[in-house]
């Protein structure tokens, strides 16, 4: 009786309530000349807004992972860098860090480029060479790689000890010690947090729009500004929005399943 009521309780009714909205809005959408007109004029944005989310994503998850294996090393320098770093990230507000990273980073860093190159003869780049689009994606990645390191840190350290005694005494390199034995585990753990952290990327990706880089957000605004129909224009950008981040938590949903059927 009790798993009856249990698997009655979790049918995804939030799910059909998601799904009869979005049909009726994407209906609205379609049958309005308006709303269709936005909509083509939008869906120029969403490449660069997947373009972002995903270049950043991997990068942020790749940078994470060098801080999660640093946090956990056995050397006192390499712990407290990462800690350093994890805590200054995290410390910073996502906005604060996006305009940091493009109007003070990227600066410093077309500067270090020219000095170093410019030793050997390479011409140099100005400041308005570097893309804004990979400024806030930069901006991105390292914004989301201090949550990220926690992610597969917390993920890493969930795995039993004993599991990794068994690897030492088969003679694993540490190599193999982490692709074959740690890392299969940790995932299981590690994928439901780094899933979130992958649709709350997808919504704050809209923050590039501050450096009018045009993703959907940017287009949004440039289109409500331009014909004031600031309702119908927004509701097409959060209908985008939203079937980014739903589509994305029921690709989540079913690989989380599939990991916890696998042994």
């Amino acid at each position: 009786m009790g798993p009856e009521r249990r698997g009655t309780g979790d049918f995804p009714w939030w799910l059909v309530a998601v799904s009869v909205l979005g049909i009726l809005l994407f209906y609205r959408t379609l049958a309005d000349a308006l709303h269709a007109q936005i909509l083509s004029t939008l869906l120029r944005g969403v490449q660069i807004t997947l373009f972002v989310t995903l270049v950043a994503f991997a990068l942020a998850a790749a940078v994470g992972l060098g801080v999660a294996l640093m946090a956990l090393s056995r050397s006192l320098v390499l712990r407290q860098v990462a800690r350093f770093y994890t805590e200054v990230v995290r410390g910073v507000p996502m906005l604060v860090l996006l305009l940091y990273v493009a109007f003070v980073l990227a600066p410093g860093m077309v500067e270090l480029r020219n000095w170093v190159l410019g030793l050997v003869g390479v011409d140099p780049i100005r400041t308005r060479d570097f893309s804004l689009l990979w400024r806030a994606t930069i901006a991105l990645t390292i914004g989301y790689s201090a949550f990220i390191g926690e992610v597969f840190r917390a993920g890493l350290l969930s795995v039993d000890p004993g599991q990794i005694e068994a690897a030492n005494a088969l003679g694993l390199s540490p190599w193999q010690r982490f692709r074959l034995v740690v890392f299969p585990q940790a995932i299981k753990t590690i994928l439901p947090p780094l899933g979130n952290d992958f649709s709350a990327m997808i919504k704050d990706s809209s923050l590039v729009s501050v450096l009018g880089v045009l993703d959907v957000t940017q287009l949004g605004k440039v289109t409500a500004a331009g014909n004031f129909r600031y309702f119908e224009t927004y509701n097409v950008v959060a209908l985008i929005y939203l079937t980014m981040t739903i589509t994305l938590s029921l690709v989540l949903r079913r690989l989380e399943a599939h990991l916890r059927r696998k042994p």
